[in-house]
């Protein structure tokens, strides 16, 4: 059964030469893919600023599922733009910047809905797994999109 989490992000401008990267209930290596990710494909500058990213309630995420969600959430932060509430987001996050499919995702809308998520941003795959009637889904193929949505308020 898909267990959905909170994932918080803080991305604030840093007061030393040496920006922070603080991390509680995920991957360092994975967080630090996911900035240069977003620097090098999506024209995002994390290099001067600190960057915290917590998933609530002391889980630890190893899914590369959550790389979207992750990603969701710091770009929302560097943006000052909030997510909308009852949004779910999942997918994984490729090198190249493409946002690819992951295993279950009928499963994973099914279980948003019936905790009272009402949209999804998912990968482009994910749009053929909802039935009439269930979660709105929103999909992107790549990172690019993603941000451009989130700037935009465009779910």
């Amino acid at each position: 059964r898909p267990v959905l989490v909170e994932i918080q992000a803080l991305v604030a401008p840093s007061a030393y030469g040496t920006p922070r990267r603080a991390v509680v209930g995920w991957d360092n290596g994975r967080l630090a893919m996911l900035l240069a990710v977003l620097e090098a494909r999506c024209g995002l500058g994390f290099g001067d600023k600190d960057v915290y990213l917590n998933i609530a309630g002391g889980l630890r995420i190893s899914e590369p599922a959550a790389d979207l969600a992750a990603a969701a959430a710091l770009i929302s932060s560097a943006l000052d733009m909030p997510l909308p509430q009852g949004c779910v987001v999942f997918g994984e996050i490729g090198l190249s910047g493409e946002v690819r499919a992951v295993n279950r995702a009928e499963a994973r809308l099914r279980e948003a809905q019936k905790l009272g998520f009402d949209r999804a941003l998912a990968p482009a795959q994910a749009k053929d797994k909802v039935k009439k009637g269930d979660v709105a889904v929103t999909t992107a193929g790549l990172l690019t999109e993603v941000v451009e949505r989130i700037s935009q308020n465009r779910y």
